[in-house]
């Protein structure tokens, strides 16, 4: 069974408290079981990992072509910030899909700069659906 590695960058654990009207209602909890649903649906495994800790997302980048077939990362703010992913992302030999609740060029300018573009592509704008529509990206690239 194909694996994909589900990175949930900082401050995403506290969705559904956070400004609400930017990142929706939904609990990372919740986004987590749609996924699963997903996942299940299309014969893939998923694992998760949120962390607020820029080091811990790298080592997880990092090890995963061991363990997973893909990626699907919000480095939410480590987005527009962090060369360190960006270089673990480029450096690694498995498809990573970049996804974003909401839409990054619609917000502040700082925001519209994405580091992490080194992905093979990205997602934003959708809210949940951003998650579920870069998971059928990633399936459907390892499935290639």
């Amino acid at each position: 069974m194909k694996k994909v590695l589900i990175i949930h960058g900082p401050n995403l654990g506290l969705l559904g408290l956070r400004e609400p009207d930017i990142y929706g209602n939904f609990s990372l909890d919740a986004i987590n079981e749609k996924i699963k649903k997903l996942a299940k649906e299309k014969k893939v495994s998923v694992d998760f990992l949120q962390s607020n800790h820029e080091g811990e997302i790298v080592d997880a980048i990092g090890s995963s072509p061991k363990k997973y077939d893909a990626i699907v990362i919000n480095p939410a703010a480590y987005t527009h910030t962090s060369v360190a992913i960006r270089d673990a992302v480029a450096a690694i030999d498995i498809p990573v899909v970049e996804v974003h609740l909401s839409n990054i060029y619609r917000r502040e300018e700082f925001r519209h700069k994405s580091l992490v573009a080194a992905a093979m592509g990205q997602i934003s704008g959708f809210g949940v659906n951003s998650y579920l529509l870069g998971l059928l990206a990633a399936i459907e690239i390892i499935n290639k």
